[in-house]
């Protein structure tokens, strides 16, 4: 198949990778309004990897670049998906992104019945979280006569954490401000309803090294699931994960306003609290050194006549043979596969619907198997 890769950062550097290192891709191109970084990357990611310049932002020529190929995932802006969406639709081509944005989401389910004329599937939220997380939710509970809970914990940290954060940027500073101060969906007594971030920590506890760590609401990476489980499920919930004191300390430092939109007169330049705050973030969280992405997906209910509950499980880490890292490889190969199942023909749904609801998990786990990234199943 043939393959387009729209963004040539961190993302869009896994995403062709693994692309250029699958046996069905015949070729990749890689676009990036900067062609100096698409071609550095391209010439990374493998031989059959050919960059390209493009504005994502320009639609006629990315609708142009799309019809050349049989797959296009979108690794830019979520700010660029819709337009990406009109884009696929027009040429005929599947497409995939990394979401980010449910209001963005919804616009592009509003585009469904144009996907589905056209005979194509658009699949947003292919990441991580919104993205794997969901569909082991979503294809776990397929085990289950009738559900009870199902709880979604996952977290991007660094391998040797160092204070006073215990953190490091994994993903963009603005991406995790959001991720920390707006509400997250979830289901409560059977009801969908809003949970403050960065409150209800739970403790969590992995296998050495990690031990016992903390979990608390986030927005961002539960999707379309409470939609989905609406009248299905008594108790839904997502929550990021962290080493412990993490929540604590850096709650702190917004409740002090240090996230706020208030300016900021610094000599002859205005800026807002937010602004310089993620500035620090940047020079001081190295986003650098070894990371590690912990999940655990649990749904309980009952099967069989008896109660069960069944948790997917999975360590990542990062990469020293590539130099990929584990956000990028958790959040890349998951969006690359999906792609490739939408060109393939295992994804049979056309029209536009998030992944938990169209792509099939035990083959979804079977290829970041093949990739080296192990999901481990248990019930009890």
């Amino acid at each position: 198949m043939k393959t387009l890769v729209i963004g040539a950062g961190m993302m869009g550097k896994a995403l062709a990778y693994d692309l250029a290192h699958s046996e069905e891709v015949e070729s990749v191109l890689l676009a990036d309004k900067d062609f100096k970084r698409a071609g550095s990357v391209a010439a990374f990611a493998g031989k059959n990897v050919t960059p390209v310049r493009l504005d994502a932002a320009s639609y006629t020529d990315v609708v142009q670049l799309m019809g050349k190929t049989d797959v296009a995932v979108g690794a830019t802006s979520y700010n660029h998906n819709l337009l990406l969406t009109h884009a696929a639709i027009e040429a005929g081509v599947h497409f995939c992104d990394l979401g980010g944005n449910m209001d963005v989401v919804y616009a592009q389910i509003g585009c469904n019945e144009a996907a589905r004329s056209r005979g194509i599937s658009v699949i947003p939220n292919c990441g991580l979280a919104p993205g794997l997380a969901c569909i082991a939710a979503s294809g776990g509970a397929l085990h289950f006569d009738q559900l009870e809970e199902i709880h979604l914990r996952v977290g991007g940290l660094p391998l040797h954490p160092k204070p006073p954060l215990n953190y490091q940027l994994v993903f963009s500073a603005e991406g995790l401000i959001n991720e920390y101060l707006e509400p997250s969906e979830v289901i409560r007594g059977g009801e969908i309803m809003r949970a403050e971030s960065m409150t209800d920590i739970e403790e969590i506890e992995f296998p050495p090294p990690f031990g016992k760590m903390e979990a608390f609401h986030t927005s961002g990476g539960i999707s379309t699931l409470p939609r989905l489980f609406k009248g299905k499920v008594k108790n839904l919930d997502y929550k990021t994960i962290r080493y412990k004191g993490h929540c604590e300390k850096f709650k702190t430092l917004l409740d002090l306003g240090f996230a706020s939109s208030e300016p900021v007169t610094i000599g002859n330049t205005v800026r807002t609290a937010r602004e310089i705050f993620e500035e620090l973030l940047r020079r001081k969280l190295v986003a650098y050194s070894p990371d590690v992405i912990l999940m655990r997906v649990t749904i309980k209910g009952r099967s069989a006549g008896s109660t069960k509950t069944l948790a997917y499980e999975m360590i990542d880490y990062y990469d020293d043979t590539s130099g990929i890292s584990a956000m990028m490889r958790t959040t890349s190969f998951p969006a690359s596969i999906i792609a490739q199942m939408a060109a393939d023909g295992t994804i049979t749904t056309k029209g536009v619907m998030p992944p938990e609801q169209c792509v099939p998990l035990d083959p979804l786990i079977e290829g970041l198997k093949k990739r080296n990234i192990v999901i481990q199943k248990n019930i009890s």
